[in-house]
């Protein structure tokens, strides 16, 4: 599906808007649309409350919740943020703002919205977080909007019309040591279609729905997390007038990545000892500096990556030795195979079989290798080679050659075995996997040549 925010129509869009109109023209992918930022552009939505404007082509409506038959739920706000009342028809209010929230949270068990759509950019978003370049988040942007992605928490909040690309670092939906962990969420703001400076104004991605997730995957916390942006504007508001709605109690219990260990809040009685959560599997640890390879961090060089899933991403491989030569990563921060959850492990097979059967289309076998010495983030170096270069025989005597040259003891994984009944986690080593199933495995005790897999 494809998302739209801000001015889906232009100032000279009605001789194209009539192709579109009339069927001459269809989107080729279902289309969803915020409404009216103005005047002018008012009467392309005839019906307030959502409609279909084109085929393939859905005016969202004014506020609500779209939920997709995959669970994925996206609240949506249209316009720009007015005082008045009522509001004009290409304007929210508060009144809108607290309608809407009240709709939400009043559903039980409510834990936030997959997606949030606005086109202004919440006031104050750029709190605690990288910068936002030339804009001022301090003095742009709508505080109703704050407000309203402070309570709804979405995991991914998409606005427009500043005519910027900016995406913040994803920040906490709960107070540490008080509150039971929650899920983070991240803010994308996209720059104009077609901007003659060519920024940004696209974001592709992957997302499974909330209510499909494993509440521990949800709570993780990526590395780069922040504080919330909004959470002392909220307080000032609710100091200078009455609360639009009750404040929602904080979720008891989610895409990406790291948790640190929370610390237990102390129960205050017996009743709330009763009702304390169970404890959570052990998370993936912390990196000890920036990672370049955890999904959700900035240090990523996201042009370079080809495919995203639930639990991996696939990446060309900067300075490969070819130009098909990629890695399969996982999303989360694993520093190795035998860390991997089962979820995990289960894709990254899907990955190597969907490799192995591309680059055979294209008369390649592929060598997979994984160092784990001197590494903090999983990499698992996909290299194809051409059927009529070599053998997979070829490629294990070369490895086991070049091991007995430099002293390194590669030892052949039995038939039927795998890596984790060879290694414990926190062991280093050094692996590899032939197209044809064979497993080849090397326990490092001291030094190791970090470029040995790409020497051979």
């Amino acid at each position: 599906m494809l998302l739209c925010v801000g001015n889906f129509f232009g100032s000279t869009s009605e001789t194209e808007w009539a192709e579109y109109r009339t069927g001459a023209k269809k989107a080729p992918i279902p289309t969803y649309v915020l409404g009216a930022n103005d005047q002018e552009t008012v009467s392309y939505f005839p019906d307030i409350s959502g409609c279909e404007i084109a085929e393939n082509i859905t005016y969202l409506g004014r506020r609500g919740l779209y939920s997709g038959t995959s669970g994925l739920q996206i609240a949506y706000l249209s316009g720009t943020e007015t005082q008045d009342e009522p509001a004009p028809a290409y304007s929210f209010s508060a009144k809108d703002v607290a309608e809407l929230k009240t709709s939400l949270l009043s559903t039980p068990n409510f834990k936030g919205v997959d997606i949030l759509l606005t086109s202004p950019w919440p006031r104050d978003v750029g709190a605690f977080a990288n910068s936002a370049g030339e804009i001022d988040t301090k003095k742009c942007g709508s505080k109703l909007v704050s407000d309203l992605a402070a309570s709804l928490k979405p995991r991914y909040h998409f606005a427009a019309l500043e005519k910027a690309y900016y995406e913040r670092l994803p920040y906490r939906n709960h107070t540490v040591l008080q509150e039971t962990p929650q899920h983070v969420s991240r803010f994308i703001a996209l720059a104009d279609v077609g901007n003659t400076s060519k920024k940004k104004y696209l974001y592709a991605f992957s997302i499974v729905p909330m209510s499909s997730m494993d509440p521990a995957e949800l709570v993780k916390q990526p590395q780069d997390v922040t504080e919330n942006p909004y959470r002392k504007s909220r307080k000032e508001v609710q100091k200078t007038k009455a609360p639009l709605c009750a404040e929602e109690e904080p979720a008891c219990q989610f895409f990406f990545d790291l948790n640190k260990h929370q610390g237990k809040k102390r129960p205050s009685d017996e009743k709330e000892r009763g009702n304390s959560q169970p404890k959570q599997a052990k998370k993936p640890p912390q990196p000890t500096g920036p990672c370049w390879f955890c999904l959700a961090s900035p240090e990523v060089e996201k042009h370079l990556v080809v495919s995203i899933g639930t639990h991996c991403y696939l990446a060309l491989a900067k300075g490969g030795l070819l130009p098909d030569h990629v890695l399969i990563l996982p999303i989360g921060h694993y520093q190795s195979v035998v860390d991997l959850s089962s979820e995990v492990v289960e894709e990254v097979t899907k990955y190597k079989t969907a490799l192995k059967e591309f680059f055979r289309s294209k008369g390649k076998r592929y060598v997979l290798f994984e160092r784990n010495y001197r590494s903090q983030h999983l990499q698992l170096q996909v290299i194809p080679v051409p059927l009529d270069h070599c053998t997979s025989e070829d490629i294990k005597e070369s490895f086991i050659v070049q091991a007995q040259e430099q002293q390194i003891e590669l030892l052949e994984i039995p038939e039927h075995s795998d890596i984790t009944q060879v290694a414990q986690p926190g062991t280093p080593y050094f692996y590899v996997e032939l197209d044809t199933g064979e497993k080849l495995f090397h326990r490092i005790r001291g030094r190791f040549p970090l470029h040995f897999g790409r020497s051979v």
